[in-house]
């Protein structure tokens, strides 16, 4: 995505099992070859890390914008 990520939109690199088509590629942007998984992110189960950037997505998603 050339002009980055937008909170709450679906990388396009995401393949149908949730993985990243680009992992370990150059072209793979800095900010997600540089993430390092942490135990709080990871969790105990793929659930709990999709739970996880979930709600990093809501926290850092754009409020919506005021009707006037």
């Amino acid at each position: 995505m050339p002009l980055g990520k937008p909170a709450g939109v679906r990388c396009i690199q995401l393949d149908a099992d949730l993985r990243c088509a680009i992992f370990g590629r150059p072209e793979r942007p800095q900010c997600c070859a540089g993430l390092q998984p942490a135990s709080e992110m990871c969790g105990e189960s793929p659930t709990a890390a999709l739970a996880w950037l979930s709600e990093l997505e809501t926290l850092t998603h754009p409020c919506p914008a005021s009707k006037k």
